[in-house]
Parts: C-alpha cells; structure tokens; sequence
C-alpha cells in the first residue's frame, strides 16, 4: 500500500536522522557449497524412507508413562498397578513436524557438519556477532519461498510477531516526533479472535505503548472486519491473522481479506506458521494457493513446524526489514539461532521443495481421516471437542493407554468448556495409522461416518 510505503520511509528517515538505523553484518565462515550444487547436493527421495517413522514413533518409559496415566482421571477409577505391564512405543499425533523432516538425512547432515567444521557460534545477538553466512543463507531461500524483497530471522515464531508488532507500533511514536501520538495517529490494529497467543501479546505491547488502538473482529467474520473497518477514522489500518488457526484447523478467507484490502487499503499480515511448506505447489503457504502472493504484505512464519527444526522468520519488503530489525524489540534483545540450525533450516527448506510427494502425502491422510469418520476437516490440524475438563483428560487418557500420544488442550489454550483433543497428521503416518487412529477415537466418540455404517449394518 502506497500510504503504508511512505509511513515506513518516514519512520526510516527519522530513525536515520538520530542515528539509530540498525543493519545485520553477517560474519563470514565455512560455508557449505550451494545444495544445487553437485557433488554434495542434498540428497533427496521420492517416497518415504524408514527414518520418516521416527518423527511420528516415541517411546516412553514404562515408569513415566505409568505415572502420566495415573495422574490422568479414569472414568471407573482405574490405577495403574506397579505390576500392570505399560510402555513401549506410541504413535505420535500431537507434534508440529507436519512433512517428517525432522529426520531427514539431509537435514541431520547439515546440522551435524556446520556442528563439527564451525561450531555453534559466533553466539550473540544478530546485529552484534549472531549473524553468519548461513544466517542470510536461509533469510533468501525463505525470501524466494514467499515472493518477498527479504526476509529476517528471529529466534522463534513468537519472536517473529513480537518483532513485527512492536516494530509496527513504533512507526506511529516516531513520526510524533517527541511525543506520544494522538489517537488518531496511532496504528488501528484489526485481529482476528483467534490469533495465536504471540500475535496477540505483540499486540498488547504496542497498546501498551500507547501506539495502538485494538480492535478484535469476530473468527474469520469478514462482515464484521468490514464493519469495523468502515466505522475506523484512523489512517494507519493493518489486519492481522493466522492463515492457517493452530487450534481449531481452519484456514482464514484469504480471498475476501484481499478483497477488503483493495478497498480500506490497510497493511495485510499473515502468520503462516502452520501453513509454510504444508500449503502450494512449492510450499509456499496459503498465499501461494490463492495466488495472492504481492498481496499479503508481511508473512510471518516458523521453522519448528514443517521445516522440523527451530526459529521464526518475518518475508516482507528491504524497508520493512530495516524497521523490524531497528525497532524490533524480540529480534534485537535475543540471541540468533545457532549455526547448524541455520545449515539444518535451509536444507529443510530445500529438501521440501523439492520433495513434493511429501505434500501430497499429508493431504491424502487428512482424505483418509475424513473417509472414515466424515468429520468436516479441512487441514492436518482436527480439533476433536469433547467439552469439560475431565472430559478431554480421561480422552486422551484413553488414547495414551492404546498406543497413542494425543494430548487434551485445556484453558487457557481454549475457553472453558471447550476443551479438545488436538489431533496432528504428518506425511511420515500411514493410512493403516489413520485407521488404527479412528478405531482408538471410536471408543470415545461417535463420529458421523461410523453412526452412518452401523444405522446401514442394523437394516440389514
């Protein structure tokens, strides 16, 4: 947005006039040839592989698990005796590591060789000595991911919201220059009312900062957004979302967030978390799938999801990296990731593109799960409901004692009353894991499919 281009540039020229424009410089060491380039090009498969089944199989001791169940409320009171056999592996389906690459040979390669030929370091902040080749490495392989001018590494994903928002905020105190903006020239923050907890502490830090002025619109409600938007006087507007909702696995309306963009001319930003590398031809996330690329302004995201390994990152513009990593409070007071992270983040990105059939792979088990059970899911993150507290407990108590390691999601996560098993697929599970799954779940809930078949079984 043209209006949002000349903020930026504003707060830029006086951040330059006081001396306080910060660049990262990054510290030259051994760097690895390109992956593109041979002979030590990233190895990479075209189906899965037996160390895919690592990122969804975990054991735990048969004293830790014993101790978990019985902590755990048991509808008959059940105990679990010091003589009661338990233990042994489970299948995962509560982690993040969306596309198994957690495990991938290349990924465990270039950690452990930037490990033994650099180290863990230079360890410290990224504008002092955090910063290496590898660093800005991956900031261009996630800037060509998402179609952006550039791209900055944060510590973590919430990190990276932290940095956006309070950057974003600043804009409003540095063109007061002197003085705390009025109403009027403060940032109107629209968020969605189930953003994710970083996006919604970034948002109280620049409201707390007398920077903002907040307005939450109802889950996924454009007509409300529209409403608000309309009634807002402020020029500064920005809507902010998930792409993809972690708790609840429904996607944002991408599209008619466009749409409201054109018309109200605010800054559009995503957290694509959950998203980047699970969503597009090439990984490239919701708005690679909608096309919509040039108009989502900032896409926030992580690379301890589908990447399966560690740190956040912010793809926008040069101007909007300079701000960030001036004004960024999570980003300048943290210590950057350490170097085979870096090495390990970038093969990750790499191997995914490439790897395609691991897309493929994670969709068709989200099919499989809707097959069986008919539950209108749209993504690889379900959202079971179950209700109480207690409830949701003795649930995944349940799922633990069959081979599963499905955890309850409790308030604060959640409100009250709402409490839920949340349920992760990978491309690393099987459809014979899906089934096992849904024979495991049907023991505590009735799914549609499954009341469907027995009503057909019993006119028979």
């Amino acid at each position: 947005m043209a209006s949002w281009d000349h903020w930026v540039e504003a707060a830029l020229s006086r951040l330059a006039s006081k001396k306080l424009l910060r660049s990262t410089r990054p510290i030259s060491v051994p760097l690895p040839p390109s992956p593109r380039d041979p002979p030590e090009g990233l190895e990479t498969f075209d189906g899965p592989r037996h160390w895919d089944r690592s990122s969804v199989e975990i054991e735990i001791e048969e004293t830790t698990l014993r101790e978990w169940l019985n902590e755990l409320p048991s509808p008959g009171g059940e105990f679990i005796g010091e003589d009661e056999k338990v233990g042994g592996k489970l299948l995962l389906f509560s982690g993040n590591d969306y596309l198994g690459l957690s495990s991938h040979p290349a990924v465990r390669r270039a950690a452990a060789k930037a490990a033994q030929e650099v180290g863990m370091g230079p360890r410290g902040s990224a504008l002092i000595c955090g910063y290496t080749n590898y660093h800005r490495r991956l900031e261009a392989s996630l800037a060509d991911l998402k179609k952006k001018e550039d791209c900055l590494l944060c510590p973590t994903g919430f990190a990276a919201n932290l940095a956006f928002l309070s950057a974003l905020g600043s804009v409003s105190s540095l063109l007061a220059v002197g003085r705390k903006p009025s109403k009027d020239e403060r940032i109107a923050i629209f968020s969605d009312a189930l953003n994710h907890a970083s996006i919604i502490d970034g948002i109280r830090l620049a409201e707390q900062r007398q920077e903002a002025e907040v307005f939450v619109y109802r889950h996924c409600d454009m007509s409300h957004l529209n409403a608000l938007l309309s009634c807002c006087k402020m020029e500064k507007k920005i809507v902010i979302t998930d792409s993809l909702f972690s708790m609840d696995g429904d996607f944002a309306p991408i599209r008619k967030l466009v749409e409201l963009r054109k018309k109200h001319g605010f800054l559009l930003a995503i957290d694509d978390a959950h998203a980047t590398l699970v969503c597009g031809e090439n990984g490239g996330g919701v708005p690679e799938v909608h096309e919509c690329e040039n108009d989502v302004d900032i896409c926030i995201g992580t690379l301890s999801k589908a990447a399966g390994c560690q740190g956040g990152f912010i793809a926008c513009s040069n101007k909007w990296k300079k701000l960030i990593q001036s004004r960024g409070r999570s980003f300048i007071f943290s210590t950057s990731i350490p170097v085979p992270i870096a090495a390990a983040a970038h093969a990750a990105v790499t191997v995914a593109r490439k790897e395609k059939w691991r897309r493929i792979a994670i969709w068709s088990r989200v099919h499989d799960f809707y097959s069986l059970t008919q539950l209108n899911i749209t993504s690889p993150i379900i959202s079971l409901i179950i209700g109480t507290e207690e409830a949701a407990l003795s649930a995944s108590r349940h799922m633990l004692k069959s081979g599963f390691h499905v955890t309850a999601i409790r308030p604060p996560t959640v409100p009250p009353n709402s409490c839920r098993l949340r349920i992760t697929l990978s491309a690393a599970h099987t459809s014979e894991d899906i089934r096992r799954l849904v024979a495991a779940l049907s023991g505590w809930i009735q799914f549609p499919a499954l009341e469907q078949n027995y009503q057909i079984a019993s006119k028979m």
